[in-house]
């Protein structure tokens, strides 16, 4: 079954929301995730740091250098990924809707290359 990637969107900084807006959205989050288990479709699902806590690997000749923060600064970062197996790009498309709708920001939704499994 193919693999798709559903990548949440998150404005700003990398900043936490105030409780009482990100309590009702971990709580949708958790919802989401167990009917995603319940359908057999769940593979991984995980939410990240700031973008102030990466680091990034960059080869460099014979060397490998390694630097603070995030390969790209922008408006926008990866604040959390979710792994999903569906039938179709319809399907997952679905899911990514249903996520959307509980992160209330913007959700990406690709599909892995052919032979990605599980």
């Amino acid at each position: 079954m193919p693999t798709y990637l559903l990548t949440i969107m998150q404005p700003g900084d990398g900043s936490p929301a105030p409780p009482n807006v990100l309590e009702p959205i971990m709580r949708d989050v958790q919802s989401f995730n167990a009917e995603l288990r319940e359908a057999g479709a769940w593979v991984f699902a995980g939410g990240l740091h700031p973008p102030s806590t990466a680091t990034v690997i960059r080869p460099s000749g014979d060397d490998v250098l390694v630097t603070d923060g995030p390969y790209v600064e922008g408006k926008e970062h990866v604040g959390g990924l979710t792994v999903l197996e569906a039938p179709d790009l319809d399907a997952a498309l679905e899911w990514g809707r249903k996520l959307a709708r509980a992160v209330t920001i913007p959700v990406e939704v690709r599909p892995f290359q052919d032979g990605a499994t599980t």
